[in-house]
Order: structure tokens, then C-alpha cells, then sequence
């Protein structure tokens, strides 16, 4: 089955079947090898056939640092993305490296959706993705910490403007939460973190339990734009 290039670039977040989420990082270091690396892993893909192990979509965001690359693959299971990586993925990597020499390869990490909220669209205008981690001794410290958001969420008063939607993701480990947030541009986020408070939030109790968990140990986010999306060919 031959490889395409989707029309809709947004995760299915919802998609039955899903086992477990790969997001991974890689920095290229100009807005010229950022573009030139979306094109040959365009190109790499579509010129070999589908990868029938269980992958169920590949959707890749561009930072707007004219940096980084986002990747978000969905799979069947765990084994189903090692066996791709086993047998499949050095292929493919090689020849984007062989186009795009030097990329770093920061960070992999796996994930299952948890919760979503929010109205999606078939392309916002910019994806937020936030990322933070948690005291592996606290138990269900991530879980536990993506329920306080959601409960700051639907008692916020007066919430961001733009913001369209908030996909959260826990790590397999338990350690991490990833959120998938997409708004209508980059711009609406400049300005709801530029607002009075701590981040995102009104100057609510659910809000300040947010901000003071005490098992987060770290968290950070980046800013991107839909670049390509993946999947077989229909028919």
C-alpha cells in the first residue's frame, strides 16, 4: 500500500485502535533545513510502500523557531513500533540524512492519549506543545496533575481567547504529560500568556493548584505550524 500525503493535518485523536504515541524531537538548526527536511522526509516516505506493522498516522509540525521538527505517529502497540524500528526505520532515516546531513535527533518519548477538550479544526492556525515532568516517586503524578488542569479549565471565568483545543497525553512511565494544544494562530497564545497572572489561567484557587504542584519538576513548551501528514493511500 502506497503512502500519501494527507490533506487534513491533525492527529485523530479520538481514533479507535490506538495503543501507544510517538513524539520525538529533531533540531536542524535554520528555517532552510527545517523545510528542506519536511521535504525529504516527504519524499522518503511516498517512494516506499506504507509500513504495515501497525502505524496508523505520521503528522510532522514545524517549529516556529525555524528550528525544530515535531513527529506525532500513532501505532497499534508498543511492539508494533519496534518492530518498524527494527526492520524499517534506518532505511528510511538514512536517506533523509543523506538530504539533510547533521540532524539531531533530541528526545522519544511514548505516550497514550488521555483526555481532550476543547472544539477542533481540521488545520489550526498554530499547535502549542507543552511538555512537563513529574517526580517518578509521586504515583499517578502526571494523571494526577492533568485532572487539576482540566478542573482549572472548566471553572476558569475567563478563558484564553483563541485557544481551540487541549489534547493531554500521559507517558507509558507515568513521569510525563504532553499536551497537544491547538490554537487559532501563534499570535492568540502571545497574547494569553502576555495577560495578567502566572501563564495560562485566571487568578483562581483551581489555577494556583496547578501552578503549585509540587510533584512537577519541570515543564516548557513550543510553539508550531502543521507541516505534513502522512497515511496509506486509500483504494
Amino acid at each position: 500500500m502506497k503512502t500519501a500525503v494527507q490533506p487534513v493535518i491533525r492527529p485523530d485523536f479520538a481514533r479507535p485502535g490506538v495503543g501507544e504515541v510517538k513524539v520525538s524531537t529533531w533540531r536542524l538548526g535554520s528555517p532552510e533545513r527545517q523545510r528542506a527536511a519536511v521535504d525529504a522526509i516527504a519524499r522518503t516516505w511516498q517512494s516506499r510502500d506504507w509500513p504495515d506493522l501497525g502505524l496508523l498516522s505520521y503528522t510532522v509540525l514545524a517549529g516556529t523557531d525555524g528550528d525544530t521538527l515535531l513527529h506525532y505517529s500513532q501505532w497499534t502497540s508498543h511492539e508494533a513500533y519496534e518492530e518498524y524500528f527494527r526492520s524499517l526505520r534506518d532505511d528510511r532515516n538514512s536517506e533523509i540524512d543523506a538530504a539533510v546531513p547533521g540532524i539531531d535527533r533530541v528526545a522519544l518519548h511514548g505516550y497514550r492519549h488521555y483526555r481532550s477538550e476543547g472544539t477542533p479544526v481540521r488545520t489550526p492556525g498554530s499547535v502549542v506543545v507543552v511538555e512537563a515532568d513529574f517526580d517518578p516517586a509521586v504515583p499517578d503524578a502526571a494523571r494526577t496533575f492533568t485532572d487539576l488542569v482540566f478542573e482549572a479549565l472548566a471553572t476558569d471565568p475567563s478563558p484564553a481567547a483563541g485557544g481551540l483545543s487541549g489534547n493531554f497525553h500521559l507517558s507509558v512511565d507515568g513521569t510525563r504529560m504532553l499536551n497537544y494544544a491547538e490554537w487559532e494562530s501563534e499570535q492568540a497564545h502571545v497574547d494569553a500568556l502576555a495577560a495578567p497572572g502566572d501563564g495560562i489561567g485566571s487568578a483562581t484557587p483551581e489555577w494556583r493548584e496547578v501552578m503549585e504542584f509540587p510533584a512537577l519538576r519541570s515543564s516548557g513548551f513550543r510553539r508550531y505550524v502543521p507541516a505534513l501528514a502522512l497515511a496509506p493511500l486509500a483504494g
